[in-house]
């Protein structure tokens, strides 16, 4: 293992956060990711960084959220305060002990607890929007994410370490290729007003004028592999139903369907607890979408019930309720950011412009 890790810890501190001497890394994950850690420590000094660390313990939140009073709900922690305000680098690991751990806590409390925090992620969302504070999501196998996957720990060991390129004998020049071959995709977009979306229960428009796609080619989720953008708020029109289950706050919805008017949700089904949709879309800025994308990562080829790796599946696409990016030109504000993600090589097409640009889950230009 300790050759892998060294090799992923030095992918993330000197190609996705590209940290410099003098910079300051905030790292966050749980305990089970101790030997991660470890070797982003040891590359951060070699780097000239000051690194710190804040790691969770076994149901944190689930304890926080079960006895805490309605003072402590709204507590921002000291040192996540500090870093997201001041901070050039920020690396957060997912290392779940229970994805299960909130399962049957009070959604009113976890809210709470959520919309005090949310002035705080507006100004983390504004810097790393512009990379004055780079940041990077990752992932670090545990039994619980594996066991999520339907895999075995071993199994989800290779797909996560494999979907980031860490086989190769340089990582970093996967990722700078990458780059490269989605460089050409966002060029073309970027060039480009409206798009349109089609397929099977999929036929869907919208206006991306003035709106910038981005490359993520790594830098700020690892791994990654998709273009993205903002849809011109009002512009979204047509219906989608999303062929991948659709996961959040530990809900699972199939089948989700969504009716849209001039950018506004008006109507919405699914196989599953409908009632859970219905709390979403009382939300601020929830009826609105933040996000339109593709996905381009084709050794990401399997759902694993983790939106950091089956948003970049190649050969689909999703839009994601609530939230814009900054950096998109996107202009919503709310304090969710629901990713759907819908299959596109089976008939599925994208249109530029009237012109077609992808058939079948892949680009044919």
């Amino acid at each position: 293992m300790n050759p892998l890790l060294e090799k992923y810890a030095n992918l993330l501190v000197n190609y996705c956060v590209e940290l410099k001497a003098g910079e300051k890394l905030l790292v966050r994950t749980s305990t089970l990711a101790e030997p991660l850690v470890r070797e982003i420590y040891k590359k951060a000094l070699e780097a000239g960084g000051h690194m710190e660390v804040e790691f969770e313990f076994r149901e944190q939140h689930r304890i926080l959220f079960n006895y805490g009073n309605d003072d402590q709900l709204k507590y921002v922690p000291t040192l996540l305060d500090k870093a997201l305000r001041d901070f050039n680098a920020y690396i957060y690991i997912r290392a779940p002990f229970n994805l299960m751990d909130e399962e049957s806590v009070d959604p009113k409390r976890s809210k709470i607890h959520k919309e005090a925090l949310a002035p705080l992620y507006k100004i983390y969302s504004k810097r790393t929007a512009s990379r004055e504070m780079k940041r990077n999501l990752c992932q670090y196998p545990t039994l619980s994410a594996a066991q999520n996957a339907k895999m075995s720990l071993e199994e989800y060991e290779h797909f996560v370490f494999n979907a980031c390129g860490l086989f190769d004998d340089d990582p970093i020049q996967k990722w700078l290729d990458r780059r490269k071959d989605q460089q050409r995709i966002v060029d073309l977009l970027n060039s480009k007003s409206t798009i349109h979306y089609k397929g099977n229960d999929i036929d869907v428009s919208f206006s991306v004028k003035d709106r910038i796609w981005i490359n993520s080619d790594g830098q700020t989720n690892m791994p990654s592999g998709e273009v993205y953008t903002g849809p011109v708020e009002n512009s979204v029109n047509g219906k989608i139903r999303f062929s991948l289950p659709a996961l959040y706050m530990g809900k699972e919805l199939e089948n989700v369907t969504l009716w849209i008017k001039d950018g506004r949700v008006e109507k919405w089904e699914a196989d599953g607890d409908v009632s859970f949709l219905d709390e979403i879309f009382a939300m601020k800025g929830a009826r609105y979408f933040g996000e339109v994308a593709i996905g381009t990562n084709y050794d990401i080829n399997k759902r694993t019930r983790n939106i950091l790796f089956d948003e970049k599946i190649g050969g689909t696409i999703h839009m994601a309720i609530g939230q814009s990016y900054y950096q998109t030109g996107g202009k919503n504000e709310s304090p969710i950011h629901w990713d759907m993600i819908t299959d596109m090589t089976q008939g599925g097409e994208i249109y530029a412009d009237d012109e077609l640009i992808y058939q079948d889950g892949k680009f044919i230009f």
